[in-house]
This record gives structure tokens, C-alpha cells and sequence, in this order.
């Protein structure tokens, strides 16, 4: 069980980041002909601008960061936000009295955007895969309409390689976010009892993590059944845990912003062979994941690794889809190990190795860690899963 106390890392970043991260975007901007970026979604406006509220929280108000060519964002915002640009690197922040359903910042947006866009007119946004757009129809209509001699081009496949090279800023914060997660694994493992709901469970993680230092875990998820489970993203539930029982609790603490996105495995009484088979056979593919993790490694060549040795210990299928994901602001980030995937590893990218298998029928066994791709393979961002299933009596 985890004693030495966690240390978390200082919060926020340096001007000297949000420089970088600008400059990079610019630079793909002008590879790209693209004179202006607007963005409306948290994490991306979090990424350039330092701004954090919970005011994302509600759908009334709208939020927009213009990135030009050249220079400092743009923030284009409601006026009851105005004074949170205090606290970031943004001096150019407009505002609107929102809300105003009839034109809720669209023709300030749209006058920034026209402002910005002259040389090509061509501005980007975060249109494709895994991405939205976070505002009415109608709204993105008349921005179109305003904006009818611009050409809207994607952006998200250049944003997707920004942020998939964590700094080393972000990599300590998601490391101690992690920790936290991993302390709370531990925890539950000398706290959980027969008879405890899947809820009491997790409340009881929920609650030290956030006594370790946490800001929040907004995911917590539970399954369970007799020898294993067959569903892993609802719960939990008010299901007593009983003798023969598997428990995952797959969690994604967070703090200043960035998340961790591992499980664990519990058994209950006792545990059947096939199902000591199973988790045994996850951890060695997790181990064979950890190898083959490293800088010019694709995730194609990650997820075979592991699906090697799941299907040598009779895996019947993976119903997951993918083995793992990137992992940073957002709990899933791109890219996902799937088959035949063609992203090359890089140092700094942050990423979920995540290998399940359906063991018997309605049965699943599941193991997720994190890891950080370095110049020489990966490392661990937190203790290694425990290599045999802890036994709950």
C-alpha cells in the first residue's frame, strides 16, 4: 500500500509555454495557407490561452479564441467572463452581453475572423474526427453565411499533432494524477469487503482520491459478475458484491486540468481459473504493450503486440475496439491502437495501453496503465498493476 505522501506539481504554466504552443499552431498555419484559427471548445481554448472556469460547465454561453497568423490569441467572449483573462497571457479579449440568443458573439467572432483573414482567407476550425463544434446549428449557419467569401478549412489534424507532444509540465501533472489514482487503487484494495455495493466502492476511491489531491474525477466506472463482466462503461450500481465476483473500477482522476485513465481488477472469495487465466494472460499482453511501445514504433505495432498474446491464451474477441489512446486534457485523446495503425510514436506523446479480451461468453477481462513514450521505449507514469488478481475475503 502506497505510505510516501504525493507531492503535486505546480499549477499552470509559463508564458514561455503558451509562446511555444502558439508558435507551433502559426507554423502550421503557414505551411497550410490558413490565416486565422477560431476555437470553441474547452480543452483547445484551455491549450492557447490559460483559461480555466467552470463556466463550461453550462450551455448558455458560448467561448471563442481566435489564433491569427501572427501575435497573441484573440479571446472573443461574454462579458461576464471578461475579467477571468486577468489571470492569462490574452490582452486582446472582446466581449458581448451574453446571452443573446438572436447573435450570441457569432457577429464579433465573424468581425475578428474578417479582421485576421486577409491574405488568404482561409480560416480553420476543429471540424474533423472526435471533434465539435460546440454551438447551435444555426449559429455555425450564420457564421458560414457572414464568412461566405472564406474558405472554412479542418484543423484538427494539426492540432492533433500539437497536443499529442506533451511538455514536460503536462506530462508531471497527468504523472500526478496517476498517482493519485494508482494511491486509490491500493486503497480500495485493504478497504473493500463482501457485501459492499458497486457504488459504496467506488465512492470510497472517489473520496481518498481526492484526499490525496485530486481536483475532481468526473469518470468512475464500475463493472461486475460472477468470474468476470461483460460490460464496462455504465455503473456503478447499487449490485451487492458477492463471493466468485470480478470488480474493474476504471477511473480518470484530475488535476489542474489533465487526467489519468487506468483500471483494475478485484476479485471476490475466490476466483475461477479461467478467470485467473484471463488476467493473467492481460498482464503479460500489457508487458508485451510496454516493449513494443517506443519512438518509431507505430500504434498498429502496439496493438499487435498485445493482441498476440491474447489470441495465443484464446482470446474470442476484443470488443473494445481499439487497446489504448492518447490521454492529456481530455481522457481519450488521439491516436488509438488499433489494427494496422499507422501512427508513429514520438517522445512526449502520452498514451493508455489498454488490452481486453472476451475470455468465455458475456466474460471480459480488462487492464489499462499509462505511459509516457521516451527517447530510448516508455515509462510507467504510475505503479505497475498488480501481476496476480488481488483476492477480496
Amino acid at each position: 500500500m502506497t505510505t510516501l505522501p504525493l507531492v503535486a506539481p505546480a499549477r499552470g504554466f509559463t508564458l514561455a509555454e503558451y509562446e511555444y504552443r502558439t508558435q507551433q499552431l502559426q507554423q502550421h498555419m503557414r505551411l497550410k495557407q490558413i490565416d486565422a484559427v477560431f476555437f470553441t471548445t474547452e480543452p483547445e481554448f484551455r491549450y492557447f490561452s490559460g483559461f480555466k472556469s467552470q463556466f463550461w460547465e453550462s450551455p448558455t454561453r458560448p467561448w471563442f479564441l481566435v489564433a491569427p497568423a501572427e501575435g497573441k490569441p484573440i479571446a472573443v467572449v461574454p462579458e461576464i467572463g471578461v475579467a477571468g483573462f486577468d489571470l492569462t497571457w490574452i490582452d486582446d479579449v472582446r466581449s458581448w452581453p451574453s446571452p443573446r440568443p438572436e447573435d450570441d458573439g457569432i457577429s464579433l467572432l465573424a468581425a475578428t475572423l474578417v479582421e485576421v483573414s486577409t491574405r488568404y482567407r482561409r480560416t480553420g476550425a476543429m471540424l474533423g474526427p472526435e471533434t465539435s463544434l460546440r454551438m447551435p446549428a444555426a449559429n455555425f449557419a450564420m457564421l458560414q453565411k457572414v464568412l461566405a467569401h472564406h474558405e472554412l478549412v479542418d484543423a484538427s489534424l494539426m492540432m492533433r499533432e500539437i497536443r499529442s507532444i506533451k511538455s514536460l509540465a503536462e506530462i508531471d501533472k497527468i504523472r500526478f494524477a496517476c498517482q493519485v489514482a494508482a494511491a486509490g487503487f491500493d486503497y480500495l484494495r485493504h478497504h473493500l469487503a463482501i457485501g459492499m455495493t458497486e457504488r459504496q466502492a467506488c465512492k470510497a476511491m472517489h473520496l481518498e482520491m481526492l484526499r490525496l489531491g485530486a481536483d475532481n474525477c468526473p469518470y468512475l466506472i464500475s463493472a461486475s459478475g460472477q468470474g468476470g463482466y461483460d460490460n464496462i462503461i455504465m455503473g456503478p450500481t447499487d449490485r451487492a458484491l458477492v463471493e466468485g465476483d470480478v470488480l474493474i473500477i476504471d477511473t480518470g482522476a484530475n488535476f489542474d486540468g489533465y487526467f489519468s485513465d487506468f483500471d483494475r481488477n478485484y476479485a471476490f472469495g475466490y476466483a475461477a481459473e479461467d478467470t485467473v487465466q484471463a488476467y493473467d494472460a492481460v498482464y503479460a499482453a500489457t508487458e508485451a504493450g510496454l516493449r513494443a511501445a517506443a519512438p518509431g514504433s507505430t500504434t498498429g505495432d502496439v496493438w499487435q503486440a498485445m493482441w498476440s498474446v491474447l489470441e495465443k491464451a484464446g482470446a474470442l474477441g476484443n470488443d473494445v475496439g481499439r487497446m489504448g489512446h492518447g490521454l492529456g486534457m481530455q481522457l481519450t485523446e488521439w491516436p488509438s491502437h488499433v489494427p494496422n495503425g499507422d501512427v508513429v510514436l514520438k517522445p512526449g506523446m502520452v498514451l493508455t495501453l489498454e488490452p481486453g479480451m472476451a475470455f468465455a461468453p458475456n466474460r471480459m477481462m480488462v487492464h489499462e496503465d499509462n505511459i509516457v513514450i521516451t527517447e530510448t521505449g516508455c515509462e510507467l507514469l504510475h505503479e505497475r498493476t498488480w501481476q496476480q488478481m488481488p483476492l477480496i475475503t
